[in-house]
């Protein structure tokens, strides 16, 4: 594997100054955390041989095989192993393992004896190694993960790669005996409940687990909220935690004329501190975020942020990219979020898993309202189910979801939590099963409503508070106009629903152009750029004139790897993104979008300029644009001026081409002028 010089370089030096604090500061009772991404030696479990090869973290073992389009690529057990020097000044303290993300059973052993196993493949979970290590010794860490398919672990199918490894965080985090417990479900410890927000106050539950394993000791709790450097207030509680103890307490925080967070519009969140202090020195301390808003949906006005309609204006994500299957890093989800924010999102539905934290923190930050989801996942049109009814099964289901809920519940991004995609009621049926998941998420989160991503009618639409439908039409048969007939028998038939589009998309390959507008075979190979970009405009006319939809989510923000399928212009991917598997070209569709949905950056974006060889001699160009007038030429020749349309489009039909190069150029009048062109070749069939 090719390794970032610079950025190795820099995490050794990183792991230099922590071992350097952690000799210079070892007298010192706070929590210090190491991350654990060097230097692993890994093997196949069938390679009986022992000969490993070295791997940093994250890693997966399917970034080529799967990528390729092989559709049995390689699903079994591969062996992590590290060698972990702990420290003799560290026993008496407390040592936790955590992972962020181990696809999709892990099973943990150190110096060769097991400690546990973690079945779930997209969530975080903690182990304490605390009396499993040799102190002042080097002690093993090795790591079994499992990707294989097995009928009791969450997906059981997916049209998607369920790549193994441990493709995420590792971490070793020290603690004093008595400490802010990580044991909860892999969660920080903390929660901050929202009880009750408004614009003139807001009161806060702060709920934080404690956890004592040493003997009886007397502790305080602090609390404190802060908006910068500013203290807002704080709180502090006497404790007295017996030998053993594991307890959660609770303390209450009122804030006046809270500053709320309100989207893409104005994220703002305070800093809550969380600290425990033992005879006067602090021992522990969490940070979380506090963004305080409140929300609701109605079934015929849809979403509401602080009071205030606000229309979401949607994309679902895919954890993985080309070359690097879902082993990413902090700046690959960087690039995703800030393409999202050029192209004007302002939400997100993180499908179909939970995704690393650093996402949701993006989301915070950045203000975009997010919808969580578990992988419970049907089959969509493929074969198997994706509910077993069995006892194994339903509890695993349950974990992912208090683990979800759990490890996400404080930040102010997520306003719903997803519990299924394309589930079917024949056979096994699973309605029974989602309102014992509904019950659970309520009983875990009263304050955020639940919500499914459903294709096809039956009891299933009727469980979760929000309901929302995959929509493809104009791409797996049909017509965009089905979608405008369906959105509204089913808001007549039942009007107390509140529906959303949770998918909708078509496929795109920027090496497939065509001048004249046919509708492609979906699970063919030629996937033309020019009917993706149709499908949007169409599809978007008639979702942006029915204010009941309460969210609408287009499928993908980004291509991704499915091994299975067997079109566009290679197998292995699915195409429906309006970015680049690579993120290295924004498709047609993605700047109509943009024009729509960013009015605050204005731009010009000249339609069909991959398709360089035009066969009709006359054509109709078009553009994409924030301005109110667009003029075009071809060769040097004014074609008129158009006034932009309410779906930010500018069109000439009838444009003639002369045989050979033609250039054609569209320019806004004003300054400063905006102008985008293309060359192209006009040649009579």
């Amino acid at each position: 594997m090719k390794k970032n010089t610079k950025e190795t370089s820099l995490r050794i030096g990183a792991g230099l100054l922590i071992c350097f604090l952690l000799g210079t500061l070892s007298v010192s009772a706070q929590r210090q955390e190491m991350l654990l991404n060097d230097n692993w030696a890994f093997r196949f479990s069938h390679q009986v041989q022992q000969h490993t090869q070295r791997v940093d973290l994250p890693h997966t073992w399917n970034a080529q095989d799967a990528l390729s389009g092989k559709i049995d690529y390689k699903r079994g057990i591969g062996n992590y192993e590290k060698m972990l020097y702990v420290r003799p000044e560290w026993k008496g303290k407390r040592l936790f393992l955590r992972f962020d993300g181990v696809n999709s059973v892990a099973n943990l052993f150190i110096n060769r004896k097991h400690v546990g196993e973690h079945r779930g493949g997209y969530a975080a979970f903690v182990f304490e190694i605390t009396d499993q290590v040799t102190y002042g010794a080097t002690n093993s860490v090795l790591v079994r993960a499992n990707n294989a398919e097995q009928l009791d672990v969450m997906p059981l199918v997916g049209d998607f790669n369920f790549y193994g490894g441990i493709y995420r965080d590792v971490h070793l985090v020290i603690t004093e005996s008595a400490c802010i417990s990580p044991l909860d479900h892999g969660s920080p410890g903390v929660y901050l409940v929202q009880q009750a927000v408004s614009a003139q106050e807001a009161q806060v539950a702060v709920k934080v687990n404690l956890n004592n394993g040493a003997a009886g000791q007397e502790v305080e709790l602090r609390v404190q909220v802060a908006d910068g450097s500013k203290i807002i207030t704080q709180q502090h509680r006497n404790l007295s935690l017996a030998q053993g103890s594991a307890i959660q307490t609770e303390v209450p925080v009122t804030i006046k004329k809270p500053h709320l967070w309100n989207g893409r519009q104005d994220p703002f969140m305070y800093q809550v501190t969380v600290s425990l202090f033992k005879e006067g020195k602090e021992i522990d301390c969490v940070k979380q975020p506090l963004g305080l808003r409140y929300f609701h949906t109605d079934p015929d006005k849809g979403f509401f942020l602080n009071g205030r309609h606000l229309p979401l204006h949607g994309v679902c994500r895919h954890q993985d990219r080309a070359e690097l299957g879902n082993a990413l890093r902090p700046e690959h989800h960087e690039e995703d979020v800030a393409l999202m924010l050029e192209m004007g999102v302002n939400a997100t539905r993180l499908a179909h898993y939970p995704q690393a934290s650093y996402v949701y923190d993006l989301m915070d930050k950045h203000g975009i309202v997010t919808w969580a989801e578990i992988p419970f996942i049907g089959p969509g049109g493929y074969a198997d189910k994706g509910f077993v009814d069995q006892p194994s099964f339903r509890a695993n289901g349950k974990l992912q979801l208090i683990e979800l809920i759990r490890q996400h519940y404080n930040h102010p991004s997520i306003c719903f939590w997803g519990l299924f995609n394309e589930l079917k009621e024949l056979g096994d049926n699973p309605v029974e099963y989602v309102k014992e998941l509904d019950a659970l998420a309520k009983q875990e989160d009263p304050t955020r409503p639940t919500t499914s991503a459903s294709n096809q009618g039956g009891d299933l639409n009727f469980i979760t508070e929000n309901i929302a439908w995959n929509r493809y039409d104009g791409w797996y048969g049909s017509t965009p106009q089905t979608l405008a007939t369906f959105l509204d028998q089913t808001h007549a038939k039942h009007p107390q629903l509140r529906i959303g589009v949770s998918e909708y998309g078509a496929g795109a390959s920027i090496y497939h152009q065509q001048d004249s507008l046919k509708q492609p075979a979906p699970a063919g190979w030629w996937h033309p750029e020019n009917w993706q970009t149709y499908y949007h405009m169409e599809n978007w006319k008639i979702i942006a004139q029915r204010p009941f939809v309460w969210g609408t989510f287009v499928w993908n923000m980004f291509d991704f790897g499915a091994a299975h399928r067997t079109e566009g212009d290679r197998p292995g991917i699915n195409d429906k993104g309006l970015v680049t598997f690579d993120r290295k070209a924004r498709k047609d569709a993605f700047y109509f979008y943009k024009a729509n949905w960013n009015k605050q950056a204005p731009m010009l974006h000249l339609a069909e300029k991959r398709c360089l060889l035009r066969t009709q001699s006359e054509q109709t160009i078009m553009a994409f644009t924030t301005a109110p007038e667009v003029e075009l030429f071809v060769n040097g020749v004014s074609q008129g001026k158009q006034q932009t349309d309410r779906f930010a489009t500018v069109s000439w039909k009838g444009v003639r081409m002369q045989p050979g190069e033609n250039l054609i150029r569209v320019v806004t009048p004003g300054k400063p002028s905006l102008s985008d062109q293309v060359t192209v070749t006009y040649v009579a069939p």
